[in-house]
This record gives structure tokens, C-alpha cells and sequence, in this order.
């Protein structure tokens, strides 16, 4: 039986941060993805946007690490010269019940470390993107866009430079907790027994979870899937910012909504909604969705012609909260926490898990310390 330090199970964007924190510690650090290629999941199916931490609750998990995260992460692309851009966001209100909650969005982002949001007027905010209509915004300056697989191609450059290994089509079935280490066993047969483990599966997370000898099954959260439809805009953008729609202030957000996001090239697209599937491999775009889009968009862009949104691409969320139930926290559990010595299970890793990474990596990395 082969004998390895710490085997990381997923090589999307956190258990790549992971696995790079991880080897820089001076760990002996494999991962194992069960794709052909990293990043191939949630990883490469989101906004790619950088968020600043406005919308979480002061002190969960999520605020702690998008403010902290998003501090690390922009000195990081710039040093690794991965593409990005801070191009701001405008959270804009276009009813009276959202345009009262914007001064809380404020508050609440500064109680979370994120002081540089400002409240502007209706004419401040058409100033700044003229095809806009709203009754007020909140400008988050803070906010930007990167290139995603850039971004997991320089976490995996730096793992293998510190000695880590990435191994690809290599798929988990289960895990058995031994006391003193941790046996990996490959649905090709192949064992592994690793003095840690860090469950950073993404959307089968839960599963994997489920499936660890030794680890009490109370302690798995049930996984649920939120999927999330992308359209992008045919024809030139004509914002140059993010814009999202506020939130109102009664409603429990599973999503931020149908936002207009930018890519590096400035195409703009839309999305993602919330559909609630029963897989997590349920990634057609559902084009029957379009109206919908268009509906939500010209709430704020009263200007957007008609037929010009085409399907794009579709992500899941990996959810351990259901349809009308607050959104969970990220859950990272520890040897504290289950009992278990050596296993780090990473659930509910959803956005904003790619601002959240780095962060993420260190608080797993001292877990395992």
C-alpha cells in the first residue's frame, strides 16, 4: 500500500489553494481529480467575479474569507500575471423596497471589513453608466473580473514547484478512518493511506463525505443543487461595470440575482439564475429561460434589445441549503469538530469560494498543522 503525507480530493480552485498552502508548509501533497483536466467543475462554470464580502453576515465564514481572501488574491494575480481587472460593481435598486435596504447593504459591508462602498443617487449612477435606470445605487469599487483557469493553472504551477503532484481521471470512492492515518480508496482499486485528507470534492463533496468509514453520518450534511443559466449579450456591451440587481430585503438569497458581468475580452453576460435540479450533472442551458432574463435585465437596462440574449453555459452550486431556506455558511470541518485525526471536509464551498481560496487554503492548511 502506497504511502502518501496528505492526499487533497478535487483540484478545482480551493483544493488547488489548498494543495499549494499546503506544499509550501513543506507537505508531501497529491491530488487527486477525478476529471480529465483540473478545474473542469464549479471552478469553471461561475461569474469569475472578484467580490469584495458585501452580502454575507458579519462574522460567518463567508465574510471572514471573501474580505480576507479578496485582500490576498488581487497581490497574488498581479505577481503571478494572471489576467484580471477591478472594474467596480453598481448593486442598483429599482423599486422603493430595494432602495431603502441599500443604506443596510452599506452597514453590513463595513461591519464585514469593506469600507470603500458609497451610496449615490439615481443621476451619479446614469453619470457613470449612461444605458442604466435606477432609483439609486450602491458603487463598490473593490469588485473585479479574473481569469479563472489562469488564476488554478498558477496555484498548480506553485504546488508542483513545491514538490505536489496533480493526478487527473484518478476518482475516490471512499475513505476509512484509521485512527492514525487515513486509508484513500480509488474506484480503479489502487489504496492510498495518507496521514491527512481534505475532501475538497466540490459537488460531490457530501457524497464523499457520506462515503468515509469512521466519519458520523450525522455530521454529512444532505447536498442539494442550484443551477445557475448563462446567457450572454450578442453585440457590444454598452456597461463597463458590473451591475447587479439589489436584493430585496425580505427575500433569502439562494442567488445575487441576474447580474451583468464582464469578461476580460469586455463581453458582457447575464445570469446566473437559481433552478433547483436533482443532479449535479444537469448543465444544459435552458434556452426556454430567456424571457425570464430579459424581463429581470430591463429592470435595469430598459435598453436591452429584444432577442439578443443566447445560451451560454450553465454552472451548479453546490448547495447543502434547499429552495426557500437561508443560504448556508461555508462549512470547514476539522478534526475538532468530527473527530476524526487528519480529515478536513470542505461542504457548501459555493461562491464566493473562488475570491474565497487563498483564505480558505490557509485556515485548512493550520487545521492539519
Amino acid at each position: 500500500m502506497e504511502q502518501v503525507d496528505v492526499v487533497v480530493v478535487g483540484a478545482g480552485v480551493v483544493g488547488l489553494a489548498v494543495a499549494r498552502s499546503l506544499a509550501l508548509a513543506g507537505r508531501e501533497v497529491l491530488v487527486l481529480e477525478r476529471e480529465a483536466q483540473i478545474g473542469s467543475g464549479t471552478s469553471s462554470r461561475n461569474s469569475e467575479v472578484i467580490h469584495a464580502g458585501i452580502y454575507y453576515p458579519p462574522g460567518s465564514l463567508k465574510a471572514k474569507h471573501c474580505v480576507r481572501g479578496r485582500q490576498w488574491l488581487y497581490p497574488y494575480l498581479s505577481d503571478r500575471g494572471v489576467a484580471h481587472r477591478q472594474t467596480g460593481k453598481l448593486i442598483v435598486a429599482t423599486t422603493p423596497q430595494q432602495m431603502a435596504g441599500l443604506p443596510d447593504i452599506v452597514r453590513r459591508a463595513a461591519i464585514n471589513g469593506v469600507p470603500d462602498l458609497r451610496l449615490i443617487d439615481r443621476a451619479e449612477a446614469q453619470e457613470l453608466e449612461p444605458a442604466l435606470e435606477c432609483l439609486g445605487a450602491v458603487l463598490s469599487p473593490s469588485t473585479g473580473i479574473l481569469d479563472s483557469h489562469g488564476l488554478m493553472l498558477a496555484l498548480q504551477g506553485d504546488l508542483e514547484h513545491a514538490g505536489g503532484t496533480v493526478a487527473c481521471r484518478s476518482e475516490v470512492g471512499r475513505l476509512r478512518a484509521l485512527g492514525d492515518a487515513i486509508e484513500v480508496h480509488m474506484l480503479d482499486g489502487m489504496v492510498l493511506r495518507a496521514r491527512g485528507v481534505v475532501n475538497s470534492a466540490g459537488l460531490h463533496a457530501c457524497a464523499l463525505g457520506a462515503a468515509t468509514e469512521g466519519l458520523a453520518r450525522q455530521l454529512v450534511p444532505g447536498a442539494r443543487y442550484a443551477k445557475g443559466n448563462y446567457f450572454t449579450l450578442s453585440g457590444r456591451s454598452p456597461f463597463t461595470r458590473l451591475i447587479y440587481p439589489a436584493p430585496d430585503p425580505q427575500t433569502h438569497l439562494a442567488g445575487l440575482g441576474v447580474h451583468l458581468t464582464l469578461d476580460l475580452g469586455g463581453q458582457a453576460r447575464f445570469g446566473p439564475d437559481v433552478q433547483w435540479v436533482d443532479s449535479a450533472d444537469d448543465l444544459a442551458v435552458d434556452a426556454s429561460r430567456a424571457p425570464l432574463f430579459e424581463q429581470e435585465v430591463r429592470r435595469y437596462w430598459p435598453g436591452l434589445p429584444p432577442g439578443v440574449l443566447l445560451p451560454d453555459y450553465a454552472g451548479i452550486r453546490p448547495k447543502v441549503s434547499g429552495p426557500g431556506e437561508p443560504a448556508a455558511d461555508f462549512c470547514l470541518q476539522g478534526p475538532k469538530d468530527h473527530g476524526v485525526p487528519g480529515l478536513v471536509n470542505l461542504f457548501a464551498i459555493e461562491s464566493p469560494g473562488l475570491t474565497s481560496c487563498l483564505s480558505i487554503a490557509e485556515d485548512v492548511r493550520q487545521m492539519l498543522a
